[in-house]
């Protein structure tokens, strides 16, 4: 099968593109390069270096006439979604409606979206989370990424588009960029590893679903044989963790004594957050393989 998969040179995106080639599949990766690395990318795909917010787009498609496309590319900061709401609809709405426009020219059969389980929800009603959970983001990314989401329900209403959206939660593993301002678990052990200080947004009491990214990958292998023509699923552990159980697991497996310094909590963030994933289980036949202390580890040997 030959799949298209956007942002395949970023953090979670290149770990799908390895799950996919190491199944047999023909990947074509296209990436900005923006916050992707040229050095995530798996040797066996074809890359272009394109902009999904780019007409030159699509030339992709009607060069390469994907069968399946997947959609990693976004812009993933919370924060910067607060501070540049413009710049976080141009690329997780706009761009991503130019995609769907081109699957939809050049017949591609499905579209696995990665959107955030994490963020869609808001501040929750009540946990875990499942995907009956009303939708109230309180942070631009959290909409950007559930508008997409509509959209794929309105192509698939119209052109009988067959789609899968993976609900993440707070994904961490090898490849996360330490030196970004998301991801917590990369920037945690980059600093502990280089001896400087990291800094807890708020009081270090909020929780999240800390799921592996290999898990992820996983999930966007089994996204290939839903047998579903639309389906939504949460990709998560079911399990909450504070941050301030993340610092002391990772002081730990790195050897860092310092405690921990506290800062001011970052607007746009939700305070409690965990996920219930029986429906991909169910769908998919999906579980996490790694919970958070042996995914931890697992992260911790990467960096060093």
């Amino acid at each position: 099968m030959k799949i298209l998969v956007t942002g395949g040179a970023g953090f979670i995106g290149s770990h799908v593109v390895d799950a996919y080639i190491n199944a047999g599949h023909e990947v074509v990766v296209v990436d900005n390069l923006a916050t992707g690395r040229r050095e995530n990318l798996n040797p066996a795909a074809r890359f272009y270096e394109v902009d999904i917010c780019r007409p030159e787009l699509e030339a992709v498609f009607a060069t390469e006439q994907p069968q399946v496309v997947n959609h990693h590319a976004a812009q993933i900061d919370v924060r910067r979604s607060v501070s540049e709401p413009l710049y976080d609809a141009e690329v997780n709405i706009l761009g991503s409606i130019r995609l769907l426009e081109y699957c939809r020219r050049y017949g591609v059969q499905q579209v696995i979206y990665s959107s955030t389980g994490g963020a869609v929800y808001g501040e929750p009603v009540y946990l875990p989370c499942d995907e009956a959970h009303p939708i109230r983001p309180i942070c631009q990314y959290g909409a950007s990424k559930f508008t997409v989401e509509q959209y794929l329900y309105l192509y698939h209403e119209l052109y009988s588009f067959k789609f899968t959206v993976l609900r993440y939660a707070n994904v961490f593993g090898p490849r996360q960029d330490p030196h970004g301002e998301a991801g917590v678990v990369a920037i945690f052990i980059g600093k502990m590893l280089a001896g400087e200080q990291p800094v807890i947004n708020g009081d270090g009491e909020q929780t999240r679903d800390f799921i592996y990214v290999a898990d992820c990958a996983r999930a966007n292998i089994a996204a290939l044989d839903n047998e579903q023509s639309a389906l939504t699923v949460n990709i998560g552990t079911g399990v909450a963790a504070s941050i301030t159980e993340v610092y002391s697991q990772l002081a730990a497996l790195t050897g860092y004594l310092r405690p921990p310094v506290f800062g001011p909590a970052k607007e746009g963030e939700t305070r409690h957050i965990y996920l219930t994933a029986d429906q991909a289980q169910q769908a998919l036949g999906w579980q996490p393989a790694f919970n958070l202390q042996s995914g931890l580890a697992e992260t911790v040997a990467f960096f060093k």
